[in-house]
């Protein structure tokens, strides 16, 4: 896989101190990487980058919008992403990225790559259970949601006190009761 051009820092003529770099990222950023799970993305990402006499810090904030379908209904809508990562680079006789907060370049190179830890960054910042905002406040009319409400079960407090129940189920429920 080619690397993003766009996204290497290179660090050796930078002056000690902090130093900021701004990106824009969107679903070509997200193509590269053959991930498609997003409709779209309009993410600001801002990266610091503060250079000291044996290491590198790297501190990265990601926020902005990706569009993405509904786990219960597949309508697609724009979730708030929004994450912060750090990241310390230190020099050594060979490449090792093993631990997730420190890597270690070779003594040699001259410049990191930073697409792979944005990327990571952002795919983690998405919520596990993406639900659209109308679910959650009861606006959002989908006949997907209708057919949920007709298949869902009924709760026990709804069904008539008088229908027949099995007398071992009350003998279960005393021992909830019995402590």
């Amino acid at each position: 896989m080619k690397q993003l051009k766009d996204y290497t820092i290179q660090f050796v003529g930078l002056k000690q101190g902090e130093h900021c770099f701004e990106y824009k990222t969107d679903k070509k950023f997200f193509e590269h990487f053959e991930y498609d799970e997003f409709n779209d993305a309009k993410l600001d990402v801002k990266v610091v980058l503060n250079k000291k006499i044996t290491i590198l810090e790297l501190h990265f904030e990601v926020s902005g919008t990706i569009n993405v379908n509904c786990d219960l209904t597949n309508e697609p809508f724009n979730q708030q992403v929004s994450n912060d990562f750090n990241l310390v680079v230190n020099f050594g006789e060979v490449f090792n990225n093993e631990n997730e907060d420190i890597l270690i370049l070779p003594y040699a190179e001259y410049e990191i790559n930073i697409a792979q830890y944005i990327y990571e960054l952002i795919v983690l910042s998405v919520p596990f259970k993406k639900v659209h905002p109308g679910v959650e406040d009861g606006t959002l009319d989908s006949d997907i949601l209708d057919k949920l409400e007709e298949l869902s079960p009924k709760r026990l407090e709804d069904k008539d006190e008088n229908e027949d129940i099995d007398p071992r189920w009350n003998t279960l429920k005393k021992l909830l009761t019995d402590k």
